[in-house]
């Protein structure tokens, strides 16, 4: 059972993605650097030594000190990592069972809030129906962060597949332009698509790419001005599919944009009342990087932000 367990340990791949961590952060390939690390650094010390130090008892005294030191602090930082990545693991795990969890709970409470505003159970007065839409709401931006939650979770685990297919980019975005020109309209706000003809297909999962689409509109409408328009472009630029979505609403501050891609990060200067988790352009950025794409934008405060996604086609 322990030689078993000492192998699993040396598979590098597996302890990466029993961490949920990139592999530049796992801390089995960061001991396998050090152990290379040391080696390079015993051949230089005994060179250096051989051309400085005729005597080669102190020349092997010399290595056998750097190497003890070298693998006392190599160890010291890998157990740092490993904890690290333990906590970040069990965190993740945490956020998916609670999330698990309050699900059917949070659908009862809407099922049975449903029931209430029908009038099935009896005549809902003015009252009753101001108070039984704030629980409808409120309970809907519960299910809204669970969903996120788990969703991020998944990421994080690795446990979303990709299924990629072969799609208009262009025709994605027209049908969910459509899906929220209500919202659009009822936030006075006009949404403009400008496509480059002929535009090639790319192979992509069709439900991915429409999160981080759907991120991209709900954020521009929801910080929007009083009124103002989202211009939207696809154009092809060096091999890649570069979709684009300018905004003129309140814009993202100085001060905030080299968080705007941290997990549950939310600016206290941008619009107020605005729902949100913070975490769907976290879930955008780790959903593109996965493609193989790029995820970046440009901003001003009270002058509005401009966000680029770059797909390969191929």
């Amino acid at each position: 059972m322990n030689f078993k367990k000492f192998i699993d340990d040396l598979n590098i791949i597996a302890q990466c993605r029993k961490y949920g961590v990139p592999l530049w952060q796992c801390p089995q390939f960061l001991f396998v650097i050090m152990g290379l690390i040391i080696i390079g650094s015993n051949i230089a010390a005994y060179f250096i030594g051989s051309i400085y130090i005729e005597d080669p008892l102190i020349i092997s005294l010399i290595i056998l000190l750097l190497t003890a030191f070298l693998i006392i602090i190599s160890f010291s930082i890998t157990r740092s990592f490993e904890k690290l990545a333990e906590v970040s693991r069990l965190k993740s795990e945490f956020i998916r069972i609670v999330s698990h969890q309050l699900r059917s709970p949070l659908t009862n409470v809407s099922w049975a809030t449903d029931i209430l505003l029908s009038g099935a159970l009896g005549r809902v007065v003015k009252e009753q129906l101001e108070y039984f839409k704030i629980l409808k709401d409120n309970n809907a931006r519960m299910r809204d962060l669970v969903k996120d939650l788990l969703l991020v979770a998944k990421l994080e685990e690795g446990a979303l597949p990709m299924r990629k297919e072969s799609i208009s980019l262009e025709k994605v975005v027209k049908d969910l332009i459509a899906k929220f020109a209500p919202f659009a309209k009822a936030s006075n706000t006009t949404i403009q698509l400008v496509a480059e003809p002929n535009l090639p297909q790319v192979s992509i999962d069709v439900h991915q790419i429409e999160i981080v689409i759907e991120t991209l509109i709900d954020n521009a409408i929801r910080y929007m001005k009083k009124r103002g328009s989202i211009h939207i472009a696809l154009n092809k630029k060096s091999g890649n599919l570069l979709f684009v979505i300018r905004d003129d609403g309140v814009g993202i501050p100085k001060e905030d944009q080299k968080y705007i891609f941290k997990k549950f990060f939310r600016s206290r200067k941008t619009k107020k009342g605005v729902p949100g988790s913070g975490l769907g352009l976290f879930t955008a950025k780790t959903i593109i990087e996965r493609m193989s794409g790029k995820i970046w934008f440009e901003s001003e405060e009270n002058i509005g932000t401009t966000f680029y996604v770059m797909l390969p086609i191929k």
